[in-house]
């Protein structure tokens, strides 16, 4: 019994070291022709955003606001896919989860 609770606690530290590796982790998203370049951490904070000025068109607002959704959304699905590699492994074998 005391080698389990050994086992879990040894587990426990590694999902949580794994856990904050990955939230320290830069993602980087992109639209088309890098128009909008997003960077979020792996917890899904934006710390960056870049915009190219040829983006930027008073006329079309709507494009811009397209290729911002496109740049989050691609690092958001970096960001879900590593999670995934990540910490899947710890939810695997577990009935329910």
């Amino acid at each position: 019994m005391q080698n389990m609770v050994k086992q879990m606690q040894k587990l426990q530290k590694q999902m949580q070291k794994d856990q904050e590796e990955l939230h320290s982790t830069e993602f980087t998203g992109q639209a088309p022709d890098e128009a909008v370049v997003v960077k979020f951490t792996g917890d899904r904070k934006m710390v960056d955003i870049a915009i190219k000025e040829e983006a930027v068109d008073p006329d079309d607002v709507e494009m811009l606001q397209d290729l911002v959704i496109a740049a989050v959304n691609d690092a958001m699905d970096q960001i879900e896919t590593q999670t995934q590699k990540t910490m899947g492994k710890y939810s695997r074998n577990i009935p329910g989860l």
